[in-house]
């Protein structure tokens, strides 16, 4: 199955960008990058956003869907479906990707609030 980690890759390859060009764009580490690719990590909207910028695509290619079929998707019944199909996937996603910040956030609180004592 191509998953997003693997049209990444396939993309960054096509355009001759190693996973370091990728991590030092967006601002990461390249082992960061690297668990991006691999998708040991849930990726963000924001950050799929970045990386489409990057490659030069759409995030809806990235996702898995040509721009061809979106645009003719538009006319038919089935558009609706598959735009909030689309929506749910990443409103859950970034749920998830809030979950753990504010998981990290309450962490490092109480990190902070052991040294304060």
């Amino acid at each position: 199955m191509n998953n997003i980690g693997n049209r990444i890759r396939n993309l960054r390859e096509q355009l001759g960008y190693s996973q370091e060009n990728l991590a030092l764009e967006l601002g990461i580490t390249q082992p960061s990058y690297a668990r991006l690719e691999k998708q040991d990590e849930r990726i963000s909207i924001i950050r799929l956003i970045q990386i489409a910028d990057i490659l030069k695509t759409t995030v809806a290619e990235l996702i898995g869907e040509k721009t061809q079929k979106v645009i003719n998707q538009q006319n038919s019944e089935s558009s609706h479906a598959y735009n909030v199909d689309t929506i749910n996937t990443i409103i859950n996603a970034d749920k998830e990707h809030i979950a753990t910040l504010k998981d990290e956030i309450m962490y490092l609180r109480n990190i902070l609030d052991k040294e304060v004592v």
